[in-house]
């Protein structure tokens, strides 16, 4: 059995320097967790330490997708700059160990007529789909001046993966605060607010009639599913009076890949196996931030009835996904 980590983070000094250089009030406060412990240097390396993390996991191949906020604080020259030489940074890293990397690209979602160019260039270099956020200032993912990516995802075949995000500071102020500051941001973040963020930005995209436009584009949730699978009772609700096709568990259940993000409750796992199909179920641990161990991590995958559903969630789903061959990964 190989296992292929979807969601599994990094960064580089030159991108953590430009998003601490942001004015007050225009940065992001969860920057913070990524220098948390030994998280940066966990993050800033995608060579032999991680490799050597991955082997101590038992986990073959990373998929690396950047830590959040990626480049969608800074200024749309900064965020094309800055989204080039980190996707460079990634093709390398991919080029030097093609049995243990992939990675999804970063766009300059601070310029949305750069977005579709950056993705054809990242599909082109061998990167297998792209990681964005829902919001980029004020302008939602689902807004049309976004219509480019979805349309060159759909064409490529590239999956985007939608990350949490921290919500706006007027959000954050009306919701979370009124506690010590931490609590303030953990409940604006991991707690509660990045993953209601991250759901609201997928159902924008259904309402919006974005997968009947585009019916073979693939979308990526993580947590399994940021809360979306518990509560498709109400969400369907939404189809009639957005004027959409299908139910919105309809386009849940076609259009939307679902990820652990190394939640590995095994109740997470029933429920999702009843809201949606194995085949759209995908496994990570989210690195550095979840770090669990081999053993936490066989006991999780014993959770499976059959050989053949855990398969399909530790690479075989990730292979059809991404266009992943069998062959280029070397098993732990």
């Amino acid at each position: 059995m190989t296992i292929v980590g979807i969601e599994e983070h990094w960064t580089t000094p030159q991108l953590t320097a430009a998003l601490k250089a942001l004015a007050e009030g225009s940065g992001d406060e969860s920057l913070a967790f990524n220098e948390m412990g030994d998280n940066l240097a966990r993050l800033e390396d995608i060579g032999a330490a991680r490799i050597a993390a991955m082997d101590e996991q038992g986990i073959d191949m990373h998929i690396l997708g950047l830590a959040p906020p990626a480049t969608g604080p800074l200024a749309p020259a900064d965020a094309v700059a800055l989204s080039r030489e980190t996707n460079d940074i990634a093709a390398e890293a991919v080029r030097r160990h093609p049995l243990r990397l992939r990675a999804l690209s970063t766009l300059p979602m601070a310029d949305p007529n750069a977005v579709a160019a950056e993705l054809e260039r990242a599909a082109r270099l061998g990167f297998v789909g792209a990681m964005v956020y829902g919001r980029t200032g004020q302008t939602t993912l689902d807004d049309p001046c976004y219509e480019d990516l979805f349309a060159t995802a759909a064409t490529l075949g590239q999956p985007i993966f939608i990350h949490p995000q921290i919500p706006t500071d007027a959000i954050r102020t009306a919701a979370y605060s009124g506690f010590d500051s931490m609590t303030n941001l953990a409940l604006s973040t991991f707690a509660w607010g990045w993953h209601l963020e991250a759901a609201l930005a997928a159902l924008r995209l259904i309402a919006r009639g974005t997968f009947d436009r585009h019916p073979d584009l693939k979308i990526i949730l993580g947590h399994w599913g940021e809360l979306l699978l518990f509560w498709q009772d109400r969400t369907d609700s939404l189809s009639r009076i957005a004027g959409l096709d299908r139910k919105v568990s309809d386009y849940v259940r076609a259009n939307v890949f679902i990820t652990s993000s190394g939640m590995f409750n095994p109740a997470l796992l029933h429920h999702a196996l009843e809201a949606t199909t194995i085949d759209h179920l995908l496994f990570s641990t989210d690195y550095p931030f979840q770090r669990p161990t081999r053993d936490e991590l066989q006991r999780f995958l014993l959770e499976f009835d059959t050989e053949e559903e855990r398969s399909k969630f530790t690479d075989g789903n990730a292979r059809v996904l991404f266009g992943i061959d069998q062959s280029s990964t070397s098993p732990t």
